[in-house]
């Protein structure tokens, strides 16, 4: 079965962006464990990528998979592209699928700004009262704190009083209390790791 001119294209945009290097896989917690050369060239390859990408082809991997929504927010963080923010806060939102959140979140938390605190907000209180999921609701408390610690705001208080949404999420489903820690401050600094990395690629972005 041949192709159709639009699924070439995505095709290639895919191959270009996503895959290469199988860059989708190594985006996340796995470049915590870079360094050395390996490092320096990864960074730069992401800063050079998120330069060349223009708004049109991001708008296009954020309709497609996982893959291309986490690799498309790490792109955006890089390059700063707030024009997003709303898109990426309703598929944050959303969360229709797996391992993509965490990206947003880091996209959201780069950024900076009250706007994204705002969007971050709205998961949690969406989400930490459903004890039942277990969704992105560690990595974007993680960001909201980030952001709470940039910003001078306090917008985490209420989910962190005691016995308030976050400590009755945690006490939900034992899996959580098993395989996270529940110190909210370790996501703050997984994230801002994270955050770190992306700022350190946008010195090698074009834009």
């Amino acid at each position: 079965m041949r192709c159709t001119r639009e699924e070439y294209e995505i095709l290639k945009l895919t191959r270009r962006y996503v895959t290469r290097d199988r860059r989708y896989l190594k985006l996340g917690g796995a470049l915590l464990s870079m360094s050395g050369r390996d490092r320096a060239k990864f960074i730069r390859k992401l800063g050079k990528a998120a330069g060349e990408i223009s708004p049109r082809e991001l708008g296009v991997l954020l309709d497609r998979g996982w893959r291309e929504r986490g690799t498309a927010a790490w792109l955006i963080a890089v390059a700063g592209r707030t024009e997003f923010r709303e898109r990426l806060g309703e598929l944050l939102l959303a969360s229709a699928g797996p391992f993509a959140g965490q990206d947003y979140c880091v996209a959201l938390a780069t950024f900076g700004t009250s706007a994204d605190a705002d969007l971050l907000v709205a998961y949690l209180d969406r989400y930490l009262p459903r004890l039942d999921l277990y969704y992105d609701q560690t990595a974007t408390l993680g960001a909201l704190l980030l952001l709470d610690a940039k910003l001078g705001t306090d917008r985490n208080f209420r989910f962190l009083v005691p016995g308030g949404l976050w400590q009755q999420w945690i006490d939900g489903p034992a899996s959580k209390a098993r395989e996270d820690p529940e110190d909210p401050d370790e996501y703050r600094e997984f994230i801002g790791m994270l955050c770190a990395f992306a700022d350190e690629a946008a010195k090698h972005c074009s834009i």
